[in-house]
């Protein structure tokens, strides 16, 4: 059933739709973290200065430089982990058109649906980024603790994070928030499943990039699925 599902949303990506939520989450996602990087210059140049003076050796006037310099390498460290929850926070403001483009091509005797609201998106988003980043900023304590691990953990937790997340979006749209809670709960495991294995092209670079649309198309179809057979 997963992977049915999996691969019907896979056959459906070249969706004009499904192109455009794509282009919009990554233009933003590099926004905000351009937008991240030159705070953090900021904070840099405010604290450090130009110049800074050393016992012995006197003036530096390097040393903002090489803060800044180095500061090039804390941003991709931290945008390995952050990168993927910014990118899916951003693009979920966007996916229930991707649901509907689902739903257009593969369950056309559906009746409509009204689109969720910005106001509902934007909140939603906001809770789910910050869910995100709190958990992946915690999560890299484990990985120091547990190495051999770090993969299968992070597999693990952004797995139960996006199968949450995902199939409430898909699920919303039809039954509301309270029916998807218990749908969700009586199929948790395949939900986890599936969100494991949306989890695992994150640790592909730029292939990241495409789980948010992959995602959402992907628990569209497996919510449809449980709902048949409920």
């Amino acid at each position: 059933m997963i992977f049915k599902a999996f691969f019907m949303a896979l056959g459906q990506f070249g969706d004009p739709r499904f192109r455009r939520v794509l282009g919009l989450g990554i233009v933003l996602t590099f926004a905000l973290l351009v937008a991240s990087y030159a705070g953090l210059l900021w904070v840099i140049s405010a604290f450090v200065g130009d110049e800074f003076t050393l016992p012995i050796l006197g003036e530096v006037r390097w040393v903002s430089d090489l803060l800044s310099f180095s500061s090039i390498f804390l941003m991709f460290f931290l945008s390995i982990f952050l990168m993927v929850p910014v990118a899916s926070a951003i693009t979920s403001l966007f996916l229930d058109e991707v649901a509907q483009a689902v739903e257009d091509r593969h369950y056309p005797h559906l009746p409509g649906v009204p689109g969720v609201s910005f106001g509902d998106a934007l909140r939603d988003t906001i809770n789910f980024l910050g869910l995100l980043i709190a958990a992946n900023l915690l999560a890299i304590i484990l990985y120091v603790f547990f190495v051999p691990a770090a993969l299968f953990i992070f597999w693990g937790l952004n797995g139960f994070l996006l199968g949450r997340e995902y199939f409430m979006l898909a699920a919303m749209r039809r039954i509301g928030r309270e029916g998807a809670k218990e749908l969700r709960s009586k199929h948790m495991g395949k939900v986890w499943m599936a969100g494991i294995l949306m989890a695992m092209p994150l640790s592909v670079p730029l292939l990241n990039l495409f789980v948010p649309i992959l995602g959402a198309a992907t628990f569209t179809h497996l919510y449809h699925m449980l709902e048949d057979q409920s």
